[in-house]
């Protein structure tokens, strides 16, 4: 079966379970297992022989205990930054003591590593690809990762969870880091004594994932086919679901792995027996693949009726009732008997009920965000918006990216107009020679009333560049404000005019 056909055939949306092949695929930063210890140990002694010594203490039938290497290896990284206490790790020291001076008792071993993930810097070559990537934010209820970089965090914008904090969240929109997250080193889960911990302790966490893999797709992004971690969550889940049983059928038909093969261009869906030592063999879809493009396009074009977001949404409103606290619920077929500061859940037919999930304004703040994962659907919302004359709203992107808006030529010259007339009205002192946004903002000649239309002009004249205006819009403080809006225009137009 094609990918495009298996995905069409969710009745749910997906849940993503990132491995550390995600990782290696797109940051420049990132290692396996193995090469993360490697790198430690060789840092620490500066000896590449030093590592293999551990290692070759730490191996049973032909397989090394990573947990015992990673044991071994903070224990030793510790005696020796302790001796050494303003030597090659002084800024993991002076770590380690201000911990301890709030009494919390964190691993040398664990700061180096959270220091050591921090930078999340994407490859070059990666970047289009990536683009693809955040367009499936849309269609994704969650995401479970064992990586403790803070890719996911900052691709998807998801909230992370660590730790306990997963029995209190939301399924939706949350990054479940069950391994832990380099924010937090005291809860990286990396040596033997850390997995004990967590498989006596996190059962409960074990109980929740179990429920959304029953409940949802799951794609797994990053593992290999003999993955520990698959195989466990495999055991887990059948341990409680009859391995014969219709539910456990469809888990199993709910369950690709996505494995890369590089060169490989195969969207084939094909069944594949995984075997679990002590337990019976298991059936799952697998595709083996180095296309994973048009994973993520099969991804982002999936609809559902209900979209992520909209249950997203709602969650947070449900979360707020379980609260308790000040708020008011209403059911109501009848939105006209609501007040406008009143919080609702309105049950009833499309008739008597509309619903817009976000204005103007808010598509114009969220604009971005909406392009990058080309959120046509979303926009199809336009069609039910009024927008004013005097308004300025950047349709070029919008309607690329969503073919079915009505008025685009109207908005179109609107937003031309609008454009035109903000340049008209920029003064002779803000026509300056600067080749930077930050020139800009730094040339004291330059009043801060005036700084956004020096900014507008020189964007027009080609001076800035698009990618430094993007960069500068996407970081803009207040997304409500007009000045906001008028350089949003014009980089729309520039960027996707026609």
């Amino acid at each position: 079966m094609n990918i495009k056909d298996y995905v069409s055939g969710f009745s749910n949306h997906p849940i993503l379970f990132i491995g550390t092949g995600i990782s290696l695929r797109y940051l420049k930063n990132s290692y396996t297992w193995d090469g993360l210890l490697r790198h430690v140990a060789y840092e620490l002694s500066g000896n590449s022989e030093y590592y293999l010594d551990l290692k070759s203490g730490s191996e049973s039938d032909g397989r090394y205990d990573y947990t015992k290497i990673a044991a071994d290896l903070e224990k030793k990284f510790n005696h020796e930054l302790q001796n050494d206490r303003n030597g090659k790790f002084k800024e993991v020291n002076d770590t380690f003591y201000n911990f301890m001076e709030n009494d919390i008792n964190c691993s040398r071993f664990k700061i180096y590593l959270s220091r050591l993930l921090k930078e999340a810097d994407v490859k070059s070559e990666m970047q289009e690809e990536l683009s693809e990537l955040k367009k499936i934010r849309k269609n994704i209820a969650s995401i479970i990762t064992t990586n403790y970089d803070l890719f996911v965090e900052e691709n998807f914008e998801f909230i992370p969870l660590i730790g306990n904090d997963i029995l209190l969240s939301n399924p939706y929109g949350s990054v479940y880091k069950i391994h832990g997250c380099i924010s937090d080193p005291l809860r990286i889960i990396i040596t033997e004594s850390d997995y004990s911990h967590f498989d006596s302790k996190y059962e409960l966490i074990r109980a929740q994932l179990l429920s959304m893999f029953i409940h949802n797709p799951i794609l797994f992004l990053g593992y290999g086919i003999g993955d520990d971690n698959i195989k466990s969550i495999l055991k887990t889940i059948f341990t409680y679901v009859e391995p014969n049983s219709d539910e456990a059928n469809k888990i199993r038909r709910n369950f690709l792995l996505v494995e890369y093969e590089k060169g490989s261009d195969s969207l084939e869906v094909v069944e594949h027996d995984i075997d679990l030592e002590g337990y019976s063999t298991i059936r799952i879809n697998k595709i083996k693949t180095d296309n994973f493009k048009e994973i993520y396009a099969a991804l982002s074009a999936l609809t559902l009726p209900v979209s992520a977001m909209d249950v997203r949404k709602v969650q947070n409103i449900v979360k707020e009732i379980y609260a308790g606290g000040d708020i008011k619920v209403n059911i109501t077929e009848d939105l006209d008997s609501i007040k406008n500061s009143d919080k609702i859940i309105a049950i009833g037919s499309s008739k008597t009920i509309q619903y817009q999930y976000q204005t103007a304004s808010e598509m114009m703040a969220n604009y971005f965000k909406i392009i990058d994962e080309s959120n046509s659907q979303l926009l199809e919302l336009i069609n039910k918006h009024t927008i004013q004359s005097a308004q300025y709203f950047p349709i070029y992107g919008f309607s690329k990216t969503c073919t079915s808006i009505k008025r685009v030529d109207e908005l179109k010259a609107q937003q031309d107009r609008k454009v035109e007339g903000a340049l008209g009205s920029v003064p002779d002192s803000c026509k300056s020679k600067h080749s930077s946004i930050n020139e800009i903002l730094e040339d004291a000649n330059i009043t801060e009333s005036n700084k956004i239309n020096a900014i507008l002009w020189l964007s027009n004249t080609g001076n800035i560049m698009l990618d430094e205006l993007e960069t500068f819009l996407r970081n803009f403080e207040d997304k409500s404000d007009t000045p906001y809006r008028k350089l949003l225009c014009i980089y729309d137009q520039k960027m996707y005019g026609d």
